[in-house]
């Protein structure tokens, strides 16, 4: 997915949440200053089941569905559970409002983490992204993309993980830890994870996919349009 296809669902996202979209692009501009051009041929996808592992309490019972797949991309905090049992990551996605010190410590250990910028964490992406090892650093916008810093869609870390790995060229997408129905998320929380639900439905159209995470729910997902 390219910032064409991208920007007219960030478009309906920003005005269901009221977003400023110049705040979004000042954050971008900010981590432009420290990001440096990834290198993807770090992730040869092709033929390989990725893992989009979701930070739900419910991953604690499906870590064996991230251990056996083959790339395992994992939002936030979901990287410090799977880390903890002995899974590796390959893939941190983070806007860094939860385990910033974690994505320091893998950039610092080698392993890429993709760093969202939006209009709410700049002073985030001020303290801790010079702390890493740039090189490492994936740099994410949900506004157009400039050098450096990549617009693959999505908009939670969880789904923005799927997007990534879609763009790669991954073959298939498993997605443990993920629960749309968990009673202890905020309003807030649960308006985001519809919007990724409706997300979901867009990217597995897209790859003319089904995702088991939409079981359930795809007859009554409004798929959002472009």
């Amino acid at each position: 997915m390219d910032d064409t296809d991208w920007i007219p669902l960030y478009e309906q996202v920003r005005r269901d949440f009221g977003y400023d979209r110049s705040a979004d692009e000042r954050a971008r501009d900010v981590l432009a200053e420290y990001a440096h051009p990834f290198d993807f041929d770090r992730f040869d996808l092709e033929d390989q089941t990725v893992a989009i592992a979701g930070g739900a309490s419910v991953l604690e019972d499906e870590i064996p569905v991230a251990a056996t797949a083959d790339r395992v991309f994992a939002a936030s905090t979901a990287a410090d559970v799977l880390l903890g049992a002995g899974v590796d990551v390959d893939l941190l996605v983070t806007d860094l409002d939860k385990n910033a010190e974690t994505a320091v410590a893998m950039t610092k250990a080698g392993r890429p983490v993709a760093v969202h910028a939006h209009g709410d964490n700049i002073e985030l992406l001020r303290r801790f992204v010079p702390a890493m090892d740039l090189d490492d650093v994936l740099a994410t916008t949900q506004v157009e993309s400039v050098e450096g810093v990549y617009d693959f869609g999505g908009f939670t870390d969880g789904d923005r993980a799927a997007f990534v790995a879609d763009h790669l060229g991954a073959s298939e997408l498993r997605f443990p830890g993920w629960d749309f129905d968990d009673p202890s998320v905020d309003d807030e929380k649960r308006a985001k994870l519809e919007w990724a639900k409706r997300l979901l439905a867009y990217l597995e159209r897209r790859r003319g996919d089904r995702f088991d995470v939409l079981d359930g729910y795809r007859d009554a997902v409004d798929v959002p349009r472009r």
